[in-house]
C-alpha cells in the first residue's frame, strides 16, 4: 500500500516538475527566437534607413516622374558593406522592374511594399527575411528598395538551443524523477510511521478490551446456565463482572484522556498549586499498598519555605530560618517520613495540614500568602495528582519488599527547588524537581527509549498480573508533563532500581500572581 502511494506521490511530483520545466523550457524557446528575429528586423532596417540617406536623385526631362534614382552612384559605395553583412539590395524601378541587385540570380519574387519584414522561404532549406521600402519624393515614386537577410542566422542558434534544451530538460526531468522518489520516501516514513503506532495501537487496545470482555461474558454465561446457583457463588460472579468493569471503565477512561490530549482538547485548570501538600495526598494514598506489600515508602521535604535556591547539586543543605510555632508545625509537615510500619500523617498537626493540602478553585481565590510558598506552581490539581500517583504506584508495584541483596525495598519520594542557569548570563529560572526513587527491578536500557509509548511493556508477562496497568500510565504522565511546560526523565538499572525526575517551572506564576494583585 505504502509503495503504490510512493510510486504514485513521485510520479506525479515528477509529473508536475515536467510540466514546469516544459513551460520554462519553451518559454526560453520562443523568447530567444523572437530576438534573434527583431535583432535581424533591426539590422535590415538599419541598412535601408543608410541606403535610402545615400541615394543620389537627379531631375529628368520628358518622363512621367520627373525624378530618378542614380543607381550607379546610389549604390557604388553600399556593395562593399552590405556583403560583408550577408545582405543582399535590390533596387526596382516604379513599375516594379528589377534594375539593380547584388544577387547572383534574380529572385522570382513579387514585391510587398509594407512597414514589417517578412519571411521568404525559396525552398525548404532556403529561408531571407526580407523588408521592402517604397521610397518616395513628394507625392511622386522613385522606385522600391528591398534587403534580404539570409534565415540560417535565425535558425542556426535556434536549432542549437533546441538541443541544449532538450539535453537539459531530459536531463532536468530524470534527476526530479530520483529526487521525487526519494523525497516521497521521505514523506511517507512519518505516515508509515503513523500508520504502524495506530496499529499497533488498535491490537494493543483491542487485546486489552477483549481479555475482561470475554471473562465477563464467560462469568455471566455461568450465572445464566445455573438458575440454582448458590446466592454466596452469584454474589462471587457479580464481584468478578464489577472488577473487571472497573477495569474495563479505568482503560476507556486514560484513552479517552490521551485522545484528548493529542487533539487539544484536554486544557489544565491552572490555579496555584502547593505540590508538598499535593505530594502528601499522593504518599498518603499510597501508604496502605505500600504495607500490604512491607515496603518503605517515605516523602523528603524541605524544613522551611525561606531558604536559598540552590543548583543542580543536591547533596547541598537547605538553610531553616522559622520560629514560630505554626512554622515549627509547619516543618513537622514537610519532613515527615512515611515508613510501612508507621502509617503516615497520624502524628501531624490537622490545621497545618489542612492548610496546605486545601485545593483552589476559579470560584474560590486562593490566599494571598500561597504565592509566597516556593513549592507552590501555576497548575492543574487532578492532573498533577494523577502524574504522581502513576509515578509512585509504579514504583510501589515494581519494587520487591526484600531485593536480591536482601535489602529492603523503598520507595523514596524527594521534592526540591532548582535554580537553572539562563543563556546570556541573566538570572535563572526557577524549577520544581521531583524525584521518585526505588530499589525495585529497574528497567533494561534497550526499554528506556520506548518507556512511554502507549500500551508499551517490558516483560509481557506481566499483563497477566491482576495488578499490572494497561500500559498508559507513563504515556498519560508525560502528556500531564508536556502540559505543564515541565520535562522528565527516566534513569534505571536492571535488578538495581529506577529514578524518575519530573520538572516544572514555576515562571508561570509570576505572571498569575501580577494578575491577581491587578484584579
Amino acid at each position: 500500500m505504502f509503495q503504490a502511494t510512493r510510486r504514485r506521490l513521485a510520479l506525479w511530483y515528477t509529473t508536475v516538475t515536467a510540466i514546469l520545466l516544459l513551460l520554462f523550457a519553451t518559454g526560453v524557446y520562443l523568447y530567444v527566437r523572437s530576438t534573434l528575429i527583431e535583432r535581424v528586423d533591426d539590422t535590415l532596417k538599419h541598412v535601408v534607413e543608410v541606403v535610402d540617406r545615400s541615394l543620389v536623385i537627379q531631375p529628368t526631362e520628358g518622363t512621367v516622374t520627373p525624378y530618378q534614382i542614380n543607381v550607379e552612384a546610389s549604390f557604388r559605395d553600399n556593395t562593399q558593406a552590405v556583403e560583408d553583412d550577408h545582405i543582399d539590395l535590390e533596387w526596382f524601378s516604379p513599375t516594379g522592374e528589377l534594375l539593380w541587385s547584388t544577387l547572383s540570380e534574380p529572385l522570382d519574387i513579387p514585391l510587398h511594399p509594407r512597414q514589417t519584414a517578412e519571411t521568404v522561404h525559396l525552398s525548404p532549406a532556403h529561408l531571407l527575411r526580407q523588408f521592402t521600402k517604397r521610397v518616395e519624393l513628394g507625392r511622386y515614386v522613385l522606385g522600391y528598395l528591398r534587403v534580404s537577410h539570409p534565415w540560417f542566422e535565425v535558425t542556426k542558434p535556434i536549432r542549437q538551443l533546441i538541443v541544449d534544451l532538450t539535453v537539459g530538460t531530459t536531463l532536468m526531468i530524470f534527476s526530479t524523477a530520483a529526487i521525487g522518489w526519494l523525497l516521497s520516501e521521505l514523506a511517507m516514513k512519518p505516515v508509515r510511521d503513523s500508520y504502524q503506532r495506530l496499529k499497533q495501537f488498535t491490537a494493543d487496545a483491542s487485546h486489552e478490551l477483549r481479555n475482561p470482555i470475554a471473562t465477563i461474558q464467560t462469568n455471566v454465561q455461568v450465572a445464566l446456565a445455573d438458575p440454582d446457583m448458590e446466592p454466596q457463588w452469584q454474589r462471587h460472579q457479580l464481584k468478578v463482572v464489577e472488577r473487571l468493569t472497573q477495569r474495563l471503565g479505568r482503560l476507556v477512561n486514560d484513552l479517552l484522556f490521551l485522545a484528548r490530549v493529542d487533539s487539544g482538547m484536554v486544557q489544565p485548570e491552572w490555579q496555584p498549586v502547593p505540590l508538598d501538600a499535593l505530594l502528601m495526598e499522593v504518599i498518603e494514598e499510597q501508604q496502605l499498598i505500600a504495607d500490604q506489600k512491607g515496603i518503605f515508602l517515605s516523602l523528603h521535604l524541605p524544613e522551611s519555605p525561606d531558604f536559598d535556591l540552590k543548583s543542580n547539586d543536591t547533596s547541598a543543605e537547605l538553610s531553616v530560618d522559622s520560629t514560630s510555632e505554626s512554622d515549627a508545625r509547619d516543618r513537622t509537615v514537610r519532613s515527615k517520613r512515611f515508613s510501612a510500619s508507621q502509617p503516615p500523617l497520624q502524628p501531624l498537626d490537622d490545621k497545618a495540614f489542612t492548610v496546605r493540602s486545601k485545593r483552589f478553585s476559579a470560584s474560590q481565590p486562593p490566599l494571598q500568602p500561597l504565592y509566597d510558598e516556593p513549592f507552590t506552581l501555576l497548575g492543574d490539581w487532578n492532573q498533577l495528582a494523577r502524574l504522581f500517583t502513576n509515578l509512585v504506584s509504579n514504583a510501589v508495584q515494581y519494587t520487591q519488599p526484600k531485593t536480591d541483596k536482601d535489602e529492603e525495598g523503598w520507595v523514596q519520594v524527594k521534592l526540591e527547588l532548582v535554580q537553572r542557569p539562563s543563556k546570556g548570563g541573566r538570572q535563572g529560572s526557577s524549577w520544581i524537581q521531583v524525584q521518585v526513587r526505588d530499589n525495585g527491578i529497574g528497567i533494561p536500557e534497550t526499554a528506556l527509549p520506548l518507556i512511554f509509548d502507549r500500551f508499551y511493556r517490558i516483560d509481557p508477562a506481566r499483563t497477566k498480573d491482576a495488578a499490572a496497568g494497561s500500559g498508559l500510565g507513563l504515556a498519560i504522565s508525560k502528556a500531564i508533563v508536556d502540559n505543564h511546560h515541565g520535562q522528565i526523565h527516566i534513569d534505571s538499572t536492571l535488578n538495581q532500581g529506577t529514578t524518575v525526575t519530573v520538572s516544572l517551572p514555576r515562571s508561570q506564576l509570576d505572571s498569575y500572581k501580577r494578575l491577581y494583585v491587578n484584579s
